[in-house]
């Protein structure tokens, strides 16, 4: 072979060689990384990663003449130029609060459980009967604020007479964060048996939706919280224990997901410091607790984009081009790494069917058409509550039922309100619990 020829083999083989050096590194940072759960920030992973590939790259140096021996070097280098990436903070690492909402005042209350958390009070706007009990929102996430189209739906039930309140439970919104380790649902129950005791109105009913809608179903299970209920609505819950969270069953007519245009904005994970830090978070390699990015700096980072597909999955597949803004960027806020936790205990807790079986406070079950939850969850809430007196299959709506769209809101607000006054229901009472088989067989 000519000397010509050969020069580019060479090349190509040390170039090769390099980038096959540089990969080796990168992937011996983030093993490290996962290891030291992400010690200093990122720095332990670094500094070991950094001195490991000097050693390497001066012992294949050791016979190389002066000017050649710097070359096992340059991988090193670029391996470290990337993987500080990872270690450097973007966003501020201190709590960023969203601003105040223009159309209602933020209260702070502190309860007695030790949570601050932010609330939002929508008095009955109507000139008509005004309902003498109140009523909670219990949003869904969990960890996550409330959007703006849910305080577009509260306001909807104020002008049906009702006194609504809402919170956004602690970690979420411009609620105060807490020490990762006091995020489970049962602490979630203590703040909401906390919250009722705070508004100091005597029982409530409570509209709970999707994790909500879990924190719901366990204060049912809770006789200390079921007491302070007079009636609860469970609206597209997700798994409300452990046993129910490993079902890997089937889910509702076809979803907007992978047909909705891509979501725009811009996205914490195209930063390589919180791709990989949520990325292995999310695959577990990470606790919630890591020290790679603190809580605060992680909430400050997380945007609606990076919800990605999740969005689109609560829409039905026909709505998957109109799918409409649920919030504003200054208002959205979501805790990922506190969310995870939570989900984890409900993961890790024991059956709560026993207790759930013994509850007596009148409750009605919501199921969307189009829902993105694997329908034993929330059949399992059925099967369970013997207080369960209704379920309404609402038609043409996905998990987030009240939408905006179309006369969704109307007709999730005319179900919810006819329980609550105990007039009959504007759906069929259905799947019932003897109907839930040939429910989940349609559904295969």
């Amino acid at each position: 072979m000519p000397t010509s020829a050969i020069r580019p083999v060479r090349f190509t083989g040390r170039l090769l060689l390099a980038l096959t050096a540089v990969a080796t590194l990168v992937v011996v940072f983030l093993s490290l990384i996962a290891l030291t759960d992400g010690a200093g920030s990122g720095l332990a992973a670094w500094l070991t990663t950094l001195g490991a590939g000097t050693v390497l790259a001066m012992w294949r140096g050791r016979h190389r003449t002066w000017p050649t021996r710097l070359v096992p070097f340059l991988p090193v280098v670029v391996a470290a130029a990337l993987t500080a990436t990872v270690c450097v903070p973007t966003v501020p690492t201190t709590r960023r609060y969203p601003p105040a909402l223009p159309f209602v005042a933020t209260q702070h209350w502190n309860l007695s459980t030790g949570s601050r958390i932010a609330v939002y009070h929508y008095p009955p706007a109507n000139q008509g009967p005004r309902r003498p009990i109140p009523l909670v929102y219990l949003n869904g996430g969990p960890v996550r604020g409330i959007s703006v189209l849910d305080h577009r739906f509260l306001q909807l039930l104020a002008r049906q007479g009702y006194d609504v309140y809402a919170y956004e439970q602690a970690g979420g919104g411009r609620s105060g964060l807490l020490p990762m380790s006091q995020y489970t649902i049962s602490r979630s129950v203590r703040d909401l048996t906390a919250f009722v005791d705070r508004l100091n109105k005597g029982k409530v009913d409570i509209l709970g939706f999707s994790s909500g809608g879990v924190v719901l179903t366990r204060a049912l299970a809770d006789p200390s919280a079921a007491a302070r209920l007079h009636r609860a609505i469970i609206a597209e819950p997700g798994p409300m224990d452990g046993p129910t969270a490993h079902i890997a069953g089937h889910k509702g007519r076809e979803s907007a997901r992978g047909l909705a245009p891509a979501v725009t904005g811009p996205r914490s994970t195209h930063v390589p410091r919180y791709a990989v830090a949520f990325g292995l978070m999310r695959l577990g390699l990470l606790t919630p607790d890591t020290a790679l990015i603190g809580q605060a700096e992680g909430d400050n980072a997380f945007t609606a984009a990076d919800l990605g597909s999740d969005t689109a999955s609560a829409y039905c597949a026909r709505d998957a081009h109109r799918i409409p803004a649920e919030d504003t960027a200054g208002n959205f806020s979501f805790s990922p790494a506190a969310s995870l936790r939570i989900q984890q205990t409900v993961k890790d807790s024991p059956s709560i069917a026993p207790q759930l079986r013994r509850s007596r406070t009148p409750a009605m079950l919501m199921i969307a058409e189009c829902s993105s939850q694997v329908r034993q969850w929330e059949t399992t809430v059925l099967a369970d509550d013997p207080a369960v007196q209704r379920t309404q299959y609402m038609p043409g709506v996905g998990h987030h039922m009240w939408n905006g769209l179309d006369d969704n809101n109307d007709r999730a607000a005319a179900v919810i309100t006819a329980f609550l006054q105990g007039k009959p229901a504007p759906l069929p009472n259905y799947p019932t619990l003897d109907e839930i088989p040939a429910f989940l067989h349609d559904h295969e």
